[in-house]
C-alpha cells in the first residue's frame, strides 16, 4: 500500500508519542529552572530532541504546503510544553522558501506568544530572515518591527540578517542599531552586540567604522558584544 502523505495532525501526534517516550522530570525541572520558571518542560534534551523530530521534518517536505507548516506549528505553539514550540521553530527554519508572504501574520502571532530568546532567536535569524531575503518586500515590516514598541518584534528585526553575510544591508543593519541604541532592555542591548559582532565577521572594518561613529552612543553590553572581533 502507497503511504498515506503526512498531515499536519499527524506531525504533531507523531511527535507528541516521540518526545513523551523521552520525557525526563529531573530534567525537566533543570530546564525549567534555567529559564526562569517561564515554561513547562518535558525533560528531553536536544539531541534527544532532534533525534525525533529530524525525521518528521524529512517527512514534512514532501507533503507539506505553506499552509501546512503553519498550521502544525500553530498546533505546536498550543501546546504546554516548551520542546514544542521550539520543534515548531525547527519545523518552520527547514524550509522558509515555501512559506510565501502569507507566513508573516503567523510569524507575528508566534513571536510575541510564549516569547523568550530561544523561539524569538530561532524564529529571527531561521525563519524570518530567509524570507525576508526572499521576499524583499517585506523590509518595511521589518522596519515596523525594528521602530516599533513590541520588544521581541525589534529584537527579530535586528537579527533578521544574522545570517546574510555579504548580502547584508548594512544600512539596514546599523540604522536598527543606531536608533535603538537607547534601549534600556537587556535583550535589545544584546541583540545590537550580536547583530554587529556576527556582520564583522563578514567586513569588520564596516562595523570599526560604525562604532567608531557611534560607539559613545551604544550601551556598554553593546559595545563590549560587537567588538569582540574586532
Amino acid at each position: 500500500m502507497t503511504a498515506q502523505p503526512l498531515t499536519p495532525e499527524g506531525f504533531v501526534a507523531s511527535l507528541q508519542h516521540g518526545l513523551l517516550a523521552q520525557a525526563d522530570t529531573a530534567n525537566a525541572a533543570a530546564m525549567a529552572a534555567y529559564m526562569r520558571d517561564q515554561f513547562a518542560f518535558l525533560g528531553v534534551k536536544s539531541a534527544e530532541r532532534r533525534a525525533v523530530t529530524t525525521p518528521l521534518i524529512r517527512a514534512a517536505r514532501s507533503s507539506f504546503t505553506a499552509t501546512d507548516y503553519l498550521h502544525a506549528a500553530r498546533q505546536l505553539w498550543a501546546l504546554p510544553e516548551r520542546e514544542y514550540q521550539i520543534a515548531a521553530v525547527d519545523l518552520l527554519a527547514d524550509r522558509p522558501a515555501r512559506l510565501g508572504s502569507e507566513a508573516l501574520p503567523v510569524l507575528d502571532e508566534l513571536i510575541g506568544s510564549k516569547a523568550w530568546w530561544d523561539s524569538v532567536d530561532g524564529l529571527a535569524a531561521n525563519v524570518v530572515g530567509p524570507l525576508v531575503q526572499i521576499l524583499p518586500g517585506l523590509l518595511p515590516v521589518m522596519d515596523d518591527w525594528a521602530a516599533g514598541e513590541r520588544l521581541w518584534h525589534k529584537r527579530t528585526a535586528i537579527l533578521h540578517q544574522l545570517g546574510y553575510k555579504t548580502a547584508t544591508d548594512t544600512a539596514r543593519l546599523f540604522g536598527y542599531c543606531r536608533d535603538n541604541a537607547g534601549h534600556p532592555d537587556f535583550f535589545i542591548r544584546k541583540a545590537i552586540g550580536w547583530a554587529l559582532r556576527q556582520y564583522a565577521r563578514t567586513d569588520a572594518d564596516a562595523v570599526g567604522g560604525f562604532l567608531a561613529r557611534e560607539g559613545e552612543r551604544l550601551s556598554p553590553l553593546s559595545l563590549r558584544e560587537a567588538a569582540k572581533h574586532l
